[in-house]
């Protein structure tokens, strides 16, 4: 193994050469490729084309992205600087409309802006600079913080199920769902991983799979229909997913697939536990129906991973990027101030205290 998968920095700043460096997701496992990033259009599409994803690390790739188009601004005066802001704001904010890291990173860019009026278009710049690599060293904290509570409900030896990616690639280090794994590895703990493969995209197969393995984990790729026969043997113990965004009432938005996983928990008594950095709570969306499902194109379901095309020409597809599980499905939301269990609506709202 090269280095810890750990160590990987999949998002980071480089500001000598005005430019965003990404590990390019979608071409793994069989390509590690770093992108080197200057443009803002570049920037947007690596977050729509999944080349950067995870919801974290949208929030970061994003934070940077507005800082690197102010810093090309030629505004001297605080307003026209703030109306370039605004408009490289708003485009990037266009990219993903479900993962509410990516609207939470830009609007604390702009608080942060607005705290500074008064002050030079250099020292904005600075401001704005200092704000983005603080979202990216609070949420390896964070990812750290959510890894040990995880951690806590978790034996020694059990069988873990994941689904999509939630590691140290799709944040700024050790993941959400994947950390209390990282840090259970550390202590001896030995988990037996069963990663879900993740259709249509496959982020189970080229992304968990993939990083766990690098990192010496013992790591199952199994397909997405395979969850059941898994849980009914007795080969897992605990599901653990990530998540783009958390209504109010503990309703839970992940990628697609997820709320299939957790009837199947259901129905065969293992918990499933949503690791949830504060950032994807939103307590403004009363339920998982207010959250807006972002529809994908549908070459990823019939031509994009395969040499001839999977479907007839020319067929309908419905390609849903997410889907919602019920808060009723949930044994507990894990987040960095603690773990939120039923109801929802009183302990989500603590755990911002």
């Amino acid at each position: 193994m090269e280095k810890p998968v750990e160590a990987i920095q999949s998002v980071r700043l480089d500001d000598d050469r005005d430019m965003l460096i990404l590990l390019d997701q979608t071409l793994l496992p069989n390509e590690k490729k770093f992108l080197e990033l200057k443009e803002l259009k570049d920037i947007w599409d690596a977050i729509y084309l999944l080349k950067v994803r995870g919801a974290p690390a949208i929030g970061i790739a994003a934070a940077y992205g507005v800082y690197l188009g102010t810093k090309k601004s030629e505004a001297d005066a605080y307003e026209s600087l703030y109306a370039d802001f605004k408009k490289a704001k708003e485009y990037l904010a266009s990219s993903r409309p479900t993962a509410v890291n990516l609207f939470w990173a830009l609007d604390r860019m702009d608080a942060r802006f607005k705290k500074e009026e008064g002050k030079t278009a250099g020292e904005v710049k600075l401001a704005l600079k200092e704000e983005a690599e603080l979202i990216r060293a609070e949420d390896e904290k964070v990812c750290e913080s959510i890894g040990q509570y995880a951690l806590s409900l978790l034996e020694p030896g059990w069988g873990i199920l994941t689904h999509c990616n939630a590691g140290t690639i799709a944040t700024a280090k050790y993941g959400t769902a994947l950390a209390p794994i990282y840090l259970g590895q550390e202590k001896g703990y030995d988990f037996k991983v069963f990663a879900d493969e993740t259709r249509p995209l496959l982020q189970g197969a080229r992304l968990t799979a993939w990083e766990l393995q690098e990192a010496g984990v013992d790591v199952t790729l199994i397909c997405d229909n395979m969850a059941s026969i898994v849980m009914k043997e007795g080969k897992v113990q605990a599901v653990l997913v990530g998540c783009d965004r958390v209504a109010a009432n503990g309703d839970t938005a992940n990628k697609i697939g997820t709320s299939g996983v957790a009837i199947l928990a259901k129905h065969y008594g293992v918990p499933f536990y949503v690791c949830a950095p504060l950032s994807t709570v939103d307590l403004k969306c009363k339920t998982g129906e207010d959250i807006h499902i972002e529809l994908r194109p549908s070459e990823e379901i019939t031509t994009q991973w395969y040499e001839k095309p999977m479907g007839p020409k020319d067929v309908k597809t419905y390609n849903p990027a997410f889907d919602v599980t019920d808060h009723k499905l949930i044994a507990g939301i894990v987040t960095e101030n603690g773990i939120a269990y039923a109801p929802f609506t009183e302990s989500l709202p603590k755990m911002f205290k």
